[in-house]
């Protein structure tokens, strides 16, 4: 009865409820850091049964884990016009590589200033599509299904506790294909894991759908998406997969020779 009474009443304030149901479940709490979060081991361990569930999907659909740097060049960034657009606003930037002391003040060093900006990753898409268009010459290589679990930081204003933190864990696909239809179906694959693992695993049902263009994810042709319906009646994104084209392709010249020994640029999903 104590615990509920703390409890801020659904009805009255559904935000401060949830709030509230996560502090008192021990689940998370606020950091130091703003708009950052420290995971609990309440609030772990069900992220660790989630990511067994779904990682058992994504293996058993032919997938593979790797790991991609957490900073990615600058340079690398500014490649697809789109993509840089979309986050720019977001990103965090390392500029020095230590610090020292002056007056009795801790500052960067000069002398430490990187020869070229490094960027947080807010997303892995650049540093990976750098990395196919060196793995990637023909289409023998081809395709690869690449998984990604990881953090990743996006300097977002106004947070709130597992929905949409600065920094969040989670995992991305990056995937290479030889033609635009292999990769569509990769896309909507993985949006009916989404949707599977949302529905069947965690009891949360969800409506499958395509975002509309100034909602989808900065550089992709198509984004499509599960929403799923909160207690107060707004949606909530809970997923997204999106179709590339050949964008990321182009961007980082990452083209194989396909089977009539002509050149072509490589279509990707994430």
């Amino acid at each position: 009865y104590r615990m509920a009474d703390a409890i801020t009443p659904r009805d009255k304030d559904y935000s401060q409820w949830y709030l509230d149901v996560v502090k008192h479940a021990k689940l998370a709490e606020h950091s130091p850091v703003r708009g950052c979060m420290i995971i609990r081991p309440n609030g772990y361990a069900l992220w660790e049964n989630m990511q067994a569930a779904l990682d058992g999907m994504f293996k058993a659909t032919g997938h593979e884990n790797a790991y991609f740097p957490i900073f990615i060049p600058q340079s690398f960034l500014a490649r697809e016009a789109a993509h840089v657009e979309g986050f720019a606003k977001e990103c965090a930037v390392v500029t020095h590589s230590r610090l020292k002391i002056e007056d009795d003040e801790l500052i960067a060093d000069p002398a430490s200033k990187l020869e070229e900006n490094l960027i947080v990753r807010p997303t892995s898409e650049t540093i990976i599509w750098d990395t196919y268009s060196r793995w990637i010459q023909s289409w023998r290589d081809l395709p690869i299904l690449m998984n990604q679990w990881a953090n990743v930081v996006r300097w977002e204003m106004r947070t709130r506790l597992f929905l949409r933190t600065m920094e969040f864990l989670w995992q991305a696909g990056h995937t290479a294909h030889a033609t635009r239809d292999e990769a569509m179906e990769e896309t909507l694959k993985i949006l009916d894991i989404y949707a599977t693992f949302c529905e069947e695993y965690m009891a949360l049902p969800v409506i499958k759908g395509v975002k509309t263009p100034s909602e989808r994810f900065a550089g992709a042709e198509e984004t499509f998406c599960i929403e799923a319906l909160m207690q107060d009646g707004k949606a909530l994104q809970a997923g997204t997969s999106h179709f590339l084209g050949q964008n990321f392709g182009k961007a980082f010249n990452c083209q194989f020779q396909n089977k009539e020994n002509e050149l072509e640029y490589v279509w990707g999903t994430s």
